[in-house]
C-alpha cells in the first residue's frame, strides 16, 4: 500500500505535470492529486480519489492526442517548406545538401541521438562554409578591384594617345610654317620629348596592367580553390558525424551510382546490413558514450578490412549498410564472416577492460533494376533471421 501510494504520487508530480505544461488546469489537478495521494492513510481513501485519477488520465490522453496532431501538422508544414525551398536551389549547392539532411531526418524515426548527430553535422558545415564564403567574397572583391585597375589604365593610355596625336598635328603645322633648320631642330626636339613621355607613360601602364593581370589570375585561382572547398564541405552533410561513415543521404547517392554501373556493365552488387548485438545492454551497463565509441570502433575495423571500393554507411542507431560492388552473394557472405572474425580479434578497450563486440548481418544480391528500398527490405528480413538464429551470424536473403 505504501509503495503503491509513493509510486502514484511520483507519477503524478514528476511525470504527468511536465507533459501538460501548456495546460495549467491539468498541471494544477495533477499536483493536487499528488498531494492528496501522499496524505492518504487507508485503502478506502485511496479508492475514493480513483475517480479523479481516471478523469485526469482521460484528459491526459486527449491532450496527448491533440499534441500529436499538432506535431504532425507542424511536421507536414516543415516538409512542404523544405520541398519548396529545395526546388529554388541549384543542384550541388551546399544549402541543398543541408536541406537534404533535415528532410531525411524528419522522414524517419526521430530520436535524441539522430537529432544530436544531425545538429553537430549541420553546425560544423555551416561554420566552415561561412568562413569559406567570406573568403570567397573577399577574393571576388579583389578580382573586381583588379579589373577596375585594368580599365583605368586602358583609359589612361587612350587619353595619353589622344593628347599625343593632337600634339603631333600641331607639330606638323609648325613644320610646314618653319623657315630655317634651327626652327625645325627645335620642333624635332619637342616631338622627341613628347614621344618619350608617351612611351614612358605607356610602359608604366603596361607594367601596371601586367601586375594587375597577375593579381587577377591569382584571385581567379583563389576563387576556384574556395569554390572547390565549398563543394567539398557540402559533402559533410553526407557523412555521419560520429563514425565518419556515410549517412543515409550519402548511402542513397552511392547506391544510385553503383546500381547504375552494375546495370550498365552487368556486374553483381551486394548489399549487407549489420547490427551490433546486445547494443542496448552495452549502453545500459557502460553508458551511451561507451556505446558511441563502440560504433566508432566497429566502423574503423570495417574500413580497414574492406576494399577501397566497398562502402559503409550508418543506417540507424546501431545499424549499418555495406555496399559491395562486383561481388557475388557467396563472396559477400564470406566478407561479412571475415569481418566478424576481425572484430573478435581486435578487442574494444574501455577502462583497460576488453569488451567483446559482435554483430549479426543479412546480405542480399541486388536484382537488375531493383530499388534501394526493396533490397534494403530483403536484407533487413535476413538480418532479423540472423538475430533469431542466435546472433553473431550471417544470413543470406532469398
Amino acid at each position: 500500500m505504501q509503495t503503491l501510494r509513493e509510486m502514484l504520487a511520483k507519477l503524478l508530480s514528476s511525470c504527468a505535470a511536465p507533459l501538460v505544461d501548456s495546460a495549467p488546469e491539468l498541471v494544477a489537478e495533477s499536483e493536487s492529486l499528488s498531494t492528496a495521494v501522499k496524505e492518504v492513510q487507508s485503502e478506502e481513501a485511496l479508492i475514493a480519489i480513483g475517480g479523479r485519477v481516471r478523469n485526469l488520465c482521460l484528459q491526459l490522453e486527449q491532450k496527448g492526442a491533440n499534441l500529436a496532431e499538432q506535431q504532425g501538422l507542424q511536421l507536414r508544414l516543415l516538409k512542404l517548406l523544405l520541398e519548396n525551398v529545395s526546388e529554388l536551389i541549384e543542384d550541388g549547392s551546399w544549402v541543398k545538401g543541408q536541406i537534404g539532411v533535415v528532410q531525411k531526418l524528419i522522414s524517419g524515426p526521430i530520436d535524441s541521438h539522430t537529432l544530436e548527430d544531425a545538429t553537430r553535422t549541420l553546425k560544423d558545415a555551416i561554420y566552415k562554409q561561412g568562413k569559406l564564403k567570406q573568403s570567397l567574397s573577399e577574393a571576388k572583391v579583389t578580382l573586381k578591384n583588379m579589373m577596375t585597375t585594368v580599365i583605368d589604365q586602358l583609359g589612361t593610355i587612350a587619353s595619353s594617345t589622344d593628347d599625343y596625336h593632337g600634339k603631333l598635328g600641331e607639330y606638323v603645322e609648325k613644320i610646314n610654317l618653319a623657315e630655317d633648320i634651327t626652327e625645325l631642330s627645335h620642333i624635332l626636339d619637342d616631338v622627341t620629348r613628347e614621344t618619350r613621355s608617351v612611351q614612358r607613360q605607356t610602359m608604366r601602364s603596361r607594367d601596371e596592367m601586367v601586375a594587375a593581370r597577375r593579381e587577377v589570375e591569382q584571385a581567379e585561382a583563389r576563387i576556384h580553390s574556395l569554390e572547390s572547398q565549398l563543394e567539398q564541405l557540402s559533402e559533410l552533410v553526407r557523412e555521419d558525424q560520429l563514425t565518419g561513415s556515410l549517412n543515409r543521404r550519402g548511402l542513397e547517392d552511392v547506391y544510385q551510382r553503383e546500381a547504375a554501373r552494375a546495370d550498365r556493365n552487368g556486374t553483381p552488387l551486394c548489399v549487407a546490413m549489420l547490427d551490433l548485438d546486445n547494443f542496448k545492454a552495452l549502453n545500459d551497463t557502460h553508458g551511451h558514450s561507451v556505446g558511441d565509441e563502440a560504433l566508432v570502433h566497429l566502423v574503423k575495423v570495417v574500413k580497414q578490412t574492406l576494399r577501397t571500393t566497398d562502402v559503409i554507411g550508418r543506417y540507424g542507431g546501431e545499424e549499418f549498410l555495406i555496399l559491395l560492388p562486383d561481388t557475388a552473394i557467396e563472396e559477400a557472405s564470406a566478407v561479412l564472416l571475415r569481418l566478424q572474425r576481425e572484430l573478435t580479434k581486435r578487442y574494444f578497450m574501455q577502462n583497460n577492460e576488453r569488451l567483446l563486440i559482435t554483430f549479426s548481418a543479412g546480405v542480399a544480391l541486388r536484382a537488375k533494376g531493383e530499388e534501394q528500398s526493396t533490397v534494403v527490405k530483403r536484407v533487413d528480413e535476413a538480418l532479423y533471421r540472423a538475430k533469431r538464429a542466435g546472433k553473431n551470424c550471417v544470413v543470406a536473403a532469398s
